[in-house]
């Protein structure tokens, strides 16, 4: 489906008030992205995160990572003051992840659960390979095509989720992944307006700009009460790491 950046921004920004306490599965993909990439290298010059958001990721980044300078990308201003709080000497960088220019090359670019945003990740790709050093590293989690899968069975909504392998074939020619894994994640609710609540406060309803009526937010909850009657939601999770070429 087409993605729309400005839509995208306005419903992050939106929830970011709320996004620590719901993004508990982002949270768990940040955790296990920077202990996976700690296994390969722990010890860098300069880092770039891409969508910073609240700060989960670089949270975890700043307690575990060595490095001397450190770039926070986010397309909503707002992230700064979440930023702030977590690191002293940085440099905010606010605007589209494929545009920015950090004034120092890379030498390692992170992201947690946005790269499912950008659609094309060859173009994203190429822009990266001539921000970062030789040998830099491309360390991103992002969502595999049974992500929500519930939400697309109901509504058709869904982002163009892609295959590990369809992200390998994206990267080829600017990086090569050197780990992957991948895995699914159930959050179970009370009932379907408490995990509406979940994905508006999570940034996700950046799917749609359409505000569901009254009538619509029934018929929604009767259908996901008769097709999932323990009122799941699945995340489909995985953690890349790829080396520029």
């Amino acid at each position: 489906m087409h993605i729309n950046p400005k839509l995208i921004k306005k419903q992050f920004e939106k929830s970011f008030g709320k996004y620590n306490k719901n993004a508990l599965v982002q949270k768990s993909m940040a955790e296990k992205l920077i202990f996976s990439l700690t296994q390969i290298k722990n010890d860098f010059n300069t880092i770039l995160e891409l969508g910073c958001g609240t700060g989960l990721l670089t949270e975890q980044a700043v307690n575990t990572l060595h490095f001397e300078n450190y770039y926070a990308n986010d397309i909503v201003e707002k992230s700064n003051i979440y930023i702030s709080k977590i690191l002293e000497n940085y440099t905010f960088l606010c605007g589209n992840a494929q545009k920015i220019k950090p004034a120092k090359k890379t030498d390692l670019i992170i992201s947690n659960a946005m790269f499912q945003w950008l659609g094309n990740l060859t173009q994203i790709a190429q822009h990266l390979h001539i921000i970062s050093n030789p040998s830099g590293l491309l360390a991103f989690s992002t969502f595999l095509p049974d992500n929500y899968k519930e939400i697309r069975d109901l509504t058709g909504l869904s982002l163009d989720y892609k295959t590990i392998g369809q992200i390998k074939q994206e990267l080829i020619g600017y990086f090569e992944i050197i780990y992957h894994e991948e895995y699914c994640q159930t959050l179970t609710f009370s009932n379907p307006l408490e995990l509406l609540a979940h994905i508006k406060n999570t940034g996700v309803n950046a799917l749609s700009n359409k505000h569901m009526t009254f009538l619509e937010v029934k018929e929604f909850c009767d259908k996901y009460k008769e097709k999932y009657p323990q009122i799941t939601l699945t995340y489909n999770p995985a953690i890349i790491i790829a080396k520029k070429i």
